[in-house]
């Protein structure tokens, strides 16, 4: 429904803008010269002319974010996995301390000894 109602409303305003802009004038493209253009459809070609640019410009910003993101994802999971593999290594360590804390000492203890 906001759709509707935004073209309703952005119609409106080009055709009010062209009852005033009909105005001919000579467009000149490099070489090439068109004659006589109503200066409504000069404003409407710069005004899509500049929407199609920044589509395009907002196009490789989001792919070179998605190939960044992309990369940043890899980088979080090798981390994560090397984490883990600490987390697990200081478990290990942890289980081997409490064996060695609890198991009869097998030294002999020199009782002259500082």
């Amino acid at each position: 429904m906001l759709t509707i109602i935004l073209f309703l409303l952005v119609g409106s305003i080009l055709a009010y803008l062209s009852q005033f802009n009909l105005t001919p004038v000579t467009v000149n493209f490099g070489i090439y010269t068109l004659a006589d253009v109503p200066l409504f459809y000069v404003i409407i070609g710069s005004l899509a002319l500049g929407l199609l640019f920044s589509y395009l410009i907002n196009l490789v910003h989001s792919v070179s974010m998605s190939f960044l993101i992309r990369g940043k994802k890899k980088e979080i999971k090798k981390y994560r996995d090397e984490v883990l593999e600490l987390t697990k290594r200081v478990h290990q360590l942890e289980l081997e301390k409490e064996k060695l804390k609890h198991e009869p000492s097998t030294e002999p203890e020199d009782l002259n000894a500082l």
